[in-house]
């Protein structure tokens, strides 16, 4: 793993949540955007070499709207960038851990994902991402 991509936080609110953000990094998200697969609405703040992704579900179907009912508001997810997806997936696999799917597919910042199952991560759910060349 090359270092941390960045922090997911859902929100029940992407709007108030952007400007309440916005308020404490003193300046707005660099990118916001829809990833239809997951029914989610994103903006994306960066902080020196890590950003921080608001995520709000516009679906009950989304996994972050079952967080939200389950949870409240809050840190939802750690990501790692890595060099290899496919590979670092299946190096985590013989070392133990679960991944919630079989192959990456394509998250935000067009970048490849895949998420680990927070049992096999002392509950904390992991993220990968790999740029895509």
């Amino acid at each position: 793993m090359k270092k941390i991509d960045h922090i997911g936080i859902a929100v029940k609110d992407l709007e108030a949540s952007v400007a309440l953000f916005s308020r404490l990094f003193k300046k707005p998200p660099f990118h916001q955007e829809e990833v239809k697969s997951e029914h989610l609405d994103v903006s994306f703040f960066e902080l020196g070499d890590t950003k921080i992704e608001l995520m709000q579900a516009h679906s009950p179907e989304s996994k972050v709207q079952k967080f939200l009912d389950k949870k409240g508001e809050g840190i939802h997810h750690v990501c790692f960038e890595v060099e290899n997806i496919e590979e670092e997936m299946e190096r985590l696999r013989q070392e133990g851990f679960q991944p919630l799917t079989e192959k990456p597919y394509l998250g935000a910042l067009n970048k490849l994902v895949c998420f680990l199952h927070p049992k096999t991560t002392n509950s904390v759910l992991i993220e990968l991402c790999q740029k895509i060349k």
